[in-house]
């Protein structure tokens, strides 16, 4: 019996022994072979191991329509820091921007506008579609969800923009500029330099409720299971900057970390899982946390080998973190499993030029936003083909 007439279930099973370089000598064999050895089932457990392919550590697929295999290719030049660089947008005054990344369009955020681009081959157009105005000063933050564009601003005010209507309807609580969103199934956090953390819910523009935090709120995190929300502070009074908020009590559930040096602000928390939260900031460590344990701790830890204060982190859901710091706009790929840095980028050449603000990452690209310029990194350009 040839290989190619075995059952399917025994084949998958033998294809599941070998790795990508076996699979991919196997594909030239034959046109039946290569047909079976093409498919996305074939190719999961060997995605699952490499970095930004799509499959996340819960076995989900946030890139079902770009075939596996082609996504295995340039993973390896994530692994290997092979891109092309490219400076798709610029803009004259320094601005502190902030970025979204839904499908192929771009948000990003200059002075009091929000603008849309539409990406052909992952490069913003030079025009926007689409521009989301309302604010009285700069935009400090943004966050999508499928029915709304949500907005805080230097203002103190929050913009709940309808993507389907075109809609605004103004939340006003906060008296000083609102630093940080985050926003699911209709509820709404916001944190400002007011000290203070608010919820908010998008069926309502009446404040729900408000949280002293006697410190300027530079993060907050919404739980996926909406249970809980996280702060991240200045750390300049005696208080540890990050906390866990129960949504329904407001009551502060626990504290997460006892050494953080006064003034090690929190500027950047993500959700992992339920479980694992990552955070970021000025002591120039990413953490990762487990809340399954107690007391919740700090399991792993990277750090910034520049001593530099971190903007900005994003992962893929598996095994690769980007990071963006205040060193020469240099952005830091990680692999989880190893507590060394994989692969860096200096974006600028001036040391205090800008800090990296807003990192956002599709399945061939990543997107930096600094003071004055867009840029990206194309890390489907010179693949490194499997053989």
């Amino acid at each position: 019996m040839l290989l190619h007439q075995l059952p399917e279930d025994v084949l998958y099973h033998v294809l599941s022994y070998l790795d990508y370089r076996s699979l991919s000598r196997l594909s030239q064999v034959c046109r039946s072979i290569w047909s079976f050895v093409n498919r996305d089932t074939v190719w999961r457990r060997v995605a699952k191991e490499f970095l930004n392919t799509g499959i996340r550590r819960d076995g989900t697929d946030i890139y079902p329509h770009i075939p596996l295999k082609e996504r295995v290719k340039i993973a390896q030049n994530w692994y290997d820091g092979v891109c092309k660089r490219a400076i798709p947008l610029r803009w004259k005054t320094k601005l502190l921007p902030w970025l979204q990344l839904d499908g192929d369009v771009l948000f990003l955020s200059q002075a009091a506008d929000i603008r849309a681009y539409r990406l052909r081959q992952g490069r913003p157009q030079r025009n926007p579609f689409k521009i989301y105005s309302g604010h009285d000063g700069d935009v400090c933050h943004f966050v999508l969800t499928d029915s709304h564009l949500i907005s805080g601003g230097s203002d103190g005010k929050i913009l709940v923009h309808s993507r389907t209507t075109g809609t605004v309807m103004e939340l006003s609580g906060h008296n000083q500029e609102v630093n940080c969103l985050d926003s699911k199934d209709g509820l709404i956090i916001s944190g400002s330099r007011d000290r203070t953390a608010r919820i908010w819910t998008l069926n309502s523009s009446c404040l729900r409720d408000t949280i002293p935090l006697h410190d300027r709120v530079w993060s907050v995190a919404l739980n996926p299971t909406l249970s809980s929300f996280v702060t991240g502070t200045a750390c300049c009074e005696n208080f540890s900057p990050l906390r866990i908020w129960d949504v329904e009590r407001l009551e502060c559930v626990c504290n997460l970390g006892s050494e953080f040096r006064r003034g090690a602000g929190v500027l950047d928390i993500a959700f992992e899982s339920p479980f694992q939260l990552f955070t970021c900031g000025y002591d120039t460590f990413i953490r990762l946390w487990d809340l399954r344990l107690s007391p919740r701790k700090c399991v792993m830890e990277w750090e910034e080998p520049h001593d530099s204060a971190l903007y900005c982190i994003q992962t893929d859901g598996n095994h690769m973190i980007a990071s963006g710091s205040s060193y020469y706009g240099v952005v830091r790929l990680w692999d989880k499993r190893q507590t060394k840095c994989l692969q860096f980028f200096q974006l600028s050449s001036d040391p205090v030029s800008s800090p990296v603000y807003c990192l956002r990452l599709s399945s061939a690209h990543l997107y930096a936003a600094l003071a004055t310029a867009l840029y990206s990194l194309d890390f489907k350009q010179s693949p490194i083909y499997i053989r």
